[in-house]
């Protein structure tokens, strides 16, 4: 028995539409969603996906967050800034490679990792 992978995350929002512009200025891609009976929806990251989840949750401390690779940690964090996303750069982290830390509009800590080559 093996874990191949993770294939999605769920992350609970306090609006999905504001959430699924947000997560759009990152390139993730809205894909269809059965429905459950409560708002949601399912983004593609990449070969994984990210699933929203509304919710009147308050959402967890930074200790709880996920990452996204990405190729060009400067050039998005600075794309992001045009959008007005304030990102808190960790710079080289040894054995993980550049790191930047952002708010999705919910609250939740989404990490952006560029790794060393």
């Amino acid at each position: 028995m093996n874990v191949l992978g993770v294939h999605h995350v769920a992350i609970g929002v306090k609006d999905v539409p504001e959430a699924i512009e947000f997560y759009g200025l990152l390139g993730l891609v809205p894909l269809p969603r059965p429905d459950f009976g409560f708002p949601g929806a399912w983004l593609q990251a990449g070969s994984q996906q990210v699933h929203l989840l509304e919710t009147a949750t308050v959402p967890p401390g930074a200790e709880n967050h996920y990452a996204f690779q990405v190729h060009d940690l400067d050039e998005i964090v600075a794309h992001l800034s045009a959008h007005g996303v304030k990102a808190r750069i960790s710079g080289r982290v040894p054995g993980a490679g550049k790191q930047a830390f952002i708010k999705d509009p919910s609250g939740n800590v989404v990490e952006l990792n560029q790794p060393d080559q």
